[in-house]
């Protein structure tokens, strides 16, 4: 993994804690929960909301204590010091666990899907969304568009499906099913996957040029905001340029987020590359809001891939874009909507978003560099304490202020997938696409969009993953106006 670039915050914790607080000796008990607290109190995007995060809860050392002691886990510790509006903060007990994952490299089988429960009914069913290339599922007899209806000979429910699917188990077999208009029947078919470790999605899984109508129209499908296929993105771009595209079809509709850095990147490659235009700005709790000047805040459209400034953007200079997305599109995902609204014309087909406007960093045991992950200070994280923390730390707002979407991005056209004729993904008669191309070229046709079976998803295949529906701030930030006082 890239050299998290928090390195320069490394004091600043002990900027704003008294010098005595850092004294308090707590037992080895809660070594972890003292971790948990303390990174929270500074950095945590609602701590002057949360009573309990208080800088005040460090001027006893014995209540400090009973409230460290206060939970029998410190999964429930952490649990009790979040806002309760807080949807998506999150915790591993391995770190390292969880760095791989933000990076990318993951343990699965490659198969990526939508769960929906049966109206009126405790049980669910699975649909086949995309096979991920070179993984287990991709060299078994299962594609986009099947659906199961139990694992191991267990029907699925509420109840059992999160065991099931999962679970520590790395290998399940899968129950298939048929569908008929809308009705679902077992089939007895059967497929067994195998998760594997190691698994790196490239996230640009569809990047072609169509042309219809005599119109170059370039589709891009990108299931996750991966900083290590940035330069791939671009390469994508690049042959966009090359073919003449003039109008972009985006389609984020299993795209859960990821990196910020990479949405702005992608923001330039779709609008253009005047670092004038600002992409968004920063806001962090007031402990750290006042710590930085407008410049250290403020996020601007690039013209480099790189920082090293040597592989530049391919961009498209458009003034619109068409974006698929679905309840599934969150994080990362949503920002560079909110980014490029100010300036070009975004057409969202498809669902309501997720409502995910907050970003996080990865937190570990270094006070020493403010419990910011460093890749290059492993030695300095405490040995006796694995736990890595991904909290929300800050929410970004586009040129013009707006950051309030928690409820969503309405689509300009609404139209949901539908499980019995979801398409196949990439082709100009897929539904979704399909639906997009028609507004594009503004050629009516006798096609009918209308939807038997709308997939309302409860539960994806991405669930259980750091990176799902998260925006992972990975920007350099520099604090050069601070002088430490000894």
């Amino acid at each position: 993994m890239k050299k998290s670039f928090y390195s320069l915050f490394a004091a600043l914790l002990f900027l704003t804690a008294c010098s005595n607080d850092s004294e308090i000796v707590v037992p080895e008990d809660v070594t972890v929960q003292d971790f948990m607290w303390r990174s929270m109190n500074f950095w945590y995007f609602w701590q002057g909301e949360v009573p309990v995060l208080a800088d005040s809860q460090l001027d006893n050392a014995d209540s400090y204590t009973s409230l460290l002691q206060s939970r029998a886990t410190p999964e429930d510790f952490f649990e009790s010091i979040q806002f309760s509006e807080d949807r998506f903060s999150f915790l591993r007990s391995d770190y390292t666990t969880l760095v791989n994952n933000l990076n990318g490299v993951s343990r699965s089988n490659g198969l990526e899907f939508g769960l929906v429960q049966f109206a009126n009914s405790q049980e669910l069913f699975g649909y086949v969304r995309y096979i991920i290339p070179n993984s287990d599922a991709s060299t078994k007899d299962i594609t986009r568009g099947e659906l199961f209806t139990g694992v191991n000979g267990q029907t699925l429910t509420l109840s059992n499906y999160i065991s099931l699917l999962f679970g520590s188990d790395a290998t399940y077999t899968l129950n298939m099913a048929d569908i008929d208009g809308t009705t679902i029947t077992p089939n007895g078919k059967e497929v067994t996957l195998t998760k594997e470790e190691g698994l790196l999605e490239n996230p640009i899984f569809i990047a072609q040029t169509l042309e219809v109508s005599g119109q170059k129209i370039g589709y891009l499908m990108y299931n996750g905001f991966r900083r290590d296929f940035n330069e791939q993105l671009n390469s994508a771009f690049g042959q966009f340029a090359a073919d003449g595209v003039t109008d972009l079809v985006l389609d984020l509709r299993y795209n859960g987020g990821g990196s910020v850095n990479t949405s702005r990147l992608m923001a330039s490659m779709i609008y253009g590359t005047n670092t004038n235009d600002l992409y968004l700005r920063q806001r962090w709790n007031d402990k750290i809001q006042g710590l930085f000047n407008s410049a250290q805040l403020e996020d601007y459209f690039a013209r480099f891939v790189d920082e090293e400034e040597t592989i530049a953007i391919n961009t498209l200079n458009l003034n619109r874009v068409f974006v698929i997305g679905t309840n599934s599109t969150a994080s990362a995902s949503e920002l560079i909507m909110n980014g490029l609204d100010p300036y070009i014309d975004v057409i969202l087909i498809g669902e309501t978003t997720r409502g995910k406007n907050e970003f996080s960093i990865t937190l570990v045991d270094d006070p020493g560099n403010s419990y910011i992950y460093d890749s290059d200070r492993e030695s300095n994280i405490n040995p006796d304490n694995s736990y890595g923390l991904q909290p929300l730390v800050g929410r970004n707002e586009n040129a013009v202020g707006f950051s309030d979407y928690t409820a969503g991005f309405t689509p300009d056209i609404a139209l949901s997938e539908d499980i019995s004729n979801l398409g196949v993904l990439g082709q100009s008669d897929e539904p979704l696409l399909a639906r997009a191309l028609q507004e594009i070229t503004g050629l009516s046709t006798k096609r009918s969009f209308e939807v038997l079976l709308p997939a309302k998803v409860m539960g994806e295949s991405g669930q259980n993953t750091p990176l799902f529906q998260k925006s992972v701030l990975d920007k350099r930030i520099r604090v050069p106006q601070l002088e430490l006082q000894p």
